[in-house]
Formats: structure tokens, sequence, C-alpha cells
């Protein structure tokens, strides 16, 4: 059975915070343990609206931590499926700092894979990806390559 691929549209998430004492480290900034943690659950947001499923984290496969945020900064986590495989997303997730007058500047850039569960938590498969604009589908010709890519490093690993 053939599922209807879904347009990543549909999967796009996004959280807003705004940084808080306890979210700094002793320099003043956001902890990058933080912001891995929002990260986190926004790709798993985008993943569960893309497979309709409950989904894992199963990696990182970059985490690029261009400019920190600081105490009172409003910080906005975007993300959005970006390829997919057969029971695997990739889903790219941006931050950006937002100033007061609405100015957005981008200070981390992370792409994960999660994998979409069936109700006894084992790998279920997904709808294929609809990339629909010109940046979705570079988006997923690039997501292609990064797979080829963590593919060959886990035989190296491994």
């Amino acid at each position: 059975m053939t599922m209807e691929a879904k347009p990543a549209r549909l999967s796009r998430a996004v959280q807003t915070q705004i940084v808080l004492n306890e979210h700094i480290n002793g320099a003043g900034r956001l902890f990058g343990g933080r912001l891995m943690e929002w990260i986190d659950i926004v790709a798993a947001v985008a993943a569960r609206r893309h497979s309709g499923r409950n989904v894992t984290t199963a990696s990182v496969d970059t985490l690029s931590f261009k400019a920190p945020a600081y105490l009172n900064d409003t910080v906005s986590i975007e993300g959005v499926v970006t390829c997919t495989g057969r029971t695997s997303m990739e889903v790219r997730v941006d931050t950006y700092v937002e100033a007061l007058d609405g100015q957005r500047s981008m200070i981390n850039r992370a792409y994960l894979v999660l994998v979409a569960l069936d109700e006894q938590g084992h790998p279920t498969p997904v709808p294929p990806l609809l990339a629909e604009t010109g940046e979705e589908k570079a988006e997923l010709e690039a997501g292609l390559r990064r797979t080829a890519l963590r593919k060959q490093r886990k035989k190296e690993q491994f």
C-alpha cells in the first residue's frame, strides 16, 4: 500500500521563548543544552505532524551555533520536514533571535533524523514528502545527499 505524499508546509512547527534566568549559563548566554532540548521538541512536533505517529530522535546530524542568545532575548525555533525515508524523517530546525522591532537573525541551524513509531514502539512507514516550492525541492535534494552520507558514516562506524 502506497501512502499519499504530504506537503512539507503541513509539518511546520514554531516555538517561541523568552530567555529567562533559568536558561542562561555563567557567561550570561543561553545554555546550548537548553537550546538543544527546544530544538528536539520542535523537530518532534514537525515529524509527528508529517507522520501522524509518535516519533523518536535517531540522530542529530548537524547542530551549528552561529551566534549566542542572551537573557531576555526572544528566541523563535522553526522546524520543517525536509526529507523522508521509509520510516524516518529529516527535520531542519532554524533558530532566530528576534529584536523588539521584529528584526530576526539566525543563531542556529540543526538537522535531526526522527523515526515514526507504531503502537508497539517499532519503526513504521511514513508518507513521502511533497516538495512544492523551489526551496523545498532544493532542500529535499540536499536531504537525499545527507541521507546517503549518514548511511556511509554508519557503515564506517560499525
